[in-house]
């Protein structure tokens, strides 16, 4: 039953579990915050000084901003199982970003975070 051994193939069985629980751990760990004046959403760092207007979709309005109203140059960080999303326009005349859209679980939250830091600066 155990070709490679009792202790390799729990060894193998104890590897793979250890993988699949990183991934399923990394799955949707894609972090939206604002740090050092900077909207940071993934990989991709924007000065807030660069942004715009930030509005927040309810569910219908997210579907709609992820479907048939989406830019084809926007950046978006979409989340399936996150409804709710934040849409922030891009004001940089170099970046052709018209806007980006990011899934968060309290957008509120994260344009009031916007507004404090363009408050500040």
């Amino acid at each position: 039953m155990f070709p490679l051994g009792t202790v390799a193939t729990l060894g193998g069985l104890i590897v793979a579990a250890v993988v699949a629980g990183a991934a399923v751990s990394s799955y949707g760990s894609a972090r939206v915050r604002v740090v050092a004046g900077s909207l940071v959403a993934g990989n991709a760092r924007i000065p807030v000084s660069a942004l715009g207007a930030a509005e927040v979709l309810d569910e219908e309005e997210a579907r709609a901003w992820r479907t048939y109203k989406a830019d084809p140059r926007a950046f978006m960080l979409m989340r399936s199982y996150v409804p709710r999303a934040v849409r922030v326009e891009i004001t940089d005349p170099a970046d052709p970003t018209p806007y980006a859209y990011l899934s968060s679980r309290e957008p509120e939250a994260l344009v009031a975070a916007l507004e404090s830091v363009r408050a500040e600066a």
